[in-house]
């Protein structure tokens, strides 16, 4: 359960980055509107803390390190890291079944 929701929520962090982006480009440079970062904004907020948890529950659940959690929360930073991470993880077989 913890790997299922670990993928999902780097893919989904990933794509709020994504709307969040899009969303800053329209405000500040297209149409100096604020209703795609009003719309997600609080998106990517919540799929960032649910990205969180669930590096947390992955670390617990699979014995992480302390430098690959590190690694896993930072990931959510920079936009499209947590599909890095997520990739970097299963190629190095951290979430074994």
């Amino acid at each position: 359960m913890p790997l299922r929701l670990f993928r999902f929520a780097a893919l989904a962090e990933a794509c709020s980055w994504i709307g969040l982006l899009v969303g800053m480009f329209f405000k500040y440079v297209v149409v100096h509107n604020e209703i795609g970062v009003k719309v997600f904004g609080p998106i990517h907020g919540a799929l960032f803390v649910l990205y969180g948890v669930s590096v947390l529950l992955c670390a617990r659940n699979y014995r992480w390190d302390a430098r690959t959690v590190l690694l896993g929360l930072f990931a959510a930073i920079p936009p499209l890291a947590t599909l890095w991470f997520e990739r970097r993880v299963a190629g190095r077989d951290l979430v074994a079944d």
